[in-house]
C-alpha cells in the first residue's frame, strides 16, 4: 500500500487507519520552508528533491554538502530515511552531521519535533540520528533542519590509472602522506576497465590550484567528474564496510565496484544478504510501531 497525502495533516489522519503501507509519497509535501543564510541554516519539507533543495540554497551561495546518487530523483526524506551518502563523505562527513532537526509523523499520528534551527541544540533526546537510516520503519519524515556551507570557490576533481591494486595501495599511501587535502578518496574498476583512483579538492582557488599541482607530481592528472559513482550504485546490490586499512585486501576478491578508499565502504554486485534484526531494534519498532502499519526493515 502506497500513501499519498496532499499535506502533513492528511498524513496525519491516514497514517493511523492504514495497514501494510509499503511506502509514502510525499511529493507534494515539499517546500523550503526557511532559509536563514545569515545563520547558515535551511527547513526543508521531506518530499522536495535533493537538487530542487540545492538549486535554492546556491541563489545565496550555499550548499548542504552531501551528494547522494541520482540527486533529481532522491526526495530529503528518502535521503534521510536512506542515510544515502556519496563520494564527498569522505571529506564533509554523512548526512547525520549536517541535520540538527526533524519533525516526523509518528504510526499513531502525531507529529513530533527533535532538534531545532540552530546549530547549538542539544535539548532533548537526538531522535534525528534515530530516525536517519530507518527507511521508513519507525515514522514518516515530513520536514528537516540543516547547518549549511557556503559554496566552494572552486572544485575539481582528478583521477589516476592504477594497473594493479598494489600500485592503487601505493599511491593512496602516498595521497596520505602528501599535504593534500581531498574531500573525495574513491577507487573504482567497472566492467573490466583499469583501476581509477579519483581525488576530488574543493575550497579557495589558490588552494585547490596548489593542491592540482601537487596531485599531477603523484601522476593524477586527469579531470573526471562523479558520475561512474550514481551510474554504478543505481545498479551495485550489495555494501559492504571495512577499515580502510583492509580495503585493498577485501577488493582483491571483486572484480568490479565502487570504493571508498578514505572511509572503507565498498559498492559491489554481490547479492544483498537479507537483514536480520537484532534485540534492540525490534523493542525500537515495537515501541514506535507496535500495530505494523509501516514496513517492517
Amino acid at each position: 500500500m502506497t500513501l499519498s497525502p496532499a499535506g502533513i495533516e492528511q498524513l496525519k489522519e491516514s497514517l493511523p487507519k492504514a495497514s501494510g503501507v509499503e511506502s509514502v509519497d510525499l511529493s507534494a509535501i515539499d517546500q523550503l520552508v526557511e532559509h536563514v543564510p545569515e545563520d547558515m541554516t535551511a527547513t526543508v519539507q521531506a518530499g522536495m528533491t535533493v537538487a530542487d533543495f540545492q538549486t535554492a540554497l546556491a541563489q545565496h551561495g550555499q550548499w548542504l554538502p552531501i551528494d547522494p546518487s541520482g540527486p533529481q530523483a532522491t526526495s530529503i526524506g528518502a535521503l534521510l530515511a536512506g542515510d544515502a551518502n556519496g563520494p564527498r563523505r569522505f571529506g564533509f562527513g554523512t548526512i547525520r552531521d549536517w541535520l540538527i532537526g526533524i519533525a516526523v509523523v509518528l504510526p499513531d499520528g502525531r507529529l513530533v519535533r527533535n532538534g531545532g534551527k540552530v546549530v547549538k541544540n542539544v535539548a532533548g533526546f537526538d531522535l534525528c540520528k534515530l530516525f536517519v537510516g530507518s527507511r521508513g520503519t519507525l515514522g514518516v519524515i515530513v520536514e528537516a533542519t540543516f547547518k549549511l556551507l557556503p559554496r566552494a570557490e572552486k572544485e575539481v576533481f582528478l583521477s589516476g590509472e592504477c594497473s594493479t591494486l598494489d600500485e592503487a595501495e601505493e599511491l593512496i599511501g602516498e595521497i596520505w602522506q602528501s599535504e593534500t587535502q581531498p574531500h573525495a578518496l574513491d577507487l573504482h574498476r567497472l566492467d573490466g576497465q583499469p583501476i581509477m583512483l579519483v581525488v576530488g579538492f574543493a575550497g579557495a582557488a589558490a588552494d585547490v590550484d596548489s593542491q592540482i599541482d601537487q596531485a599531477s607530481h603523484l601522476g593524477i592528472t586527469t579531470e573526471t567528474q562523479l558520475d561512474y559513482d550514481g551510474q554504478f550504485r543505481a545498479q551495485a546490490r550489495a555494501t559492504e564496510s571495512v577499515s580502510p586499512g583492509s580495503l585493498i585486501e577485501k577488493l582483491r576478491s571483486m572484480d568490479t565496484f565502487v570504493a571508498r578508499a578514505g572511509n572503507g565502504v565498498i559498492y559491489h554486485p554481490g547479492e544483498r544478504p537479507p537483514h536480520k534484526p537484532t534485540a534492540l531494534e525490534l523493542r525500537i519498532k515495537e515501541a514506535f510501531d507496535p500495530n505494523g502499519i509501516l514496513p517492517a526493515s
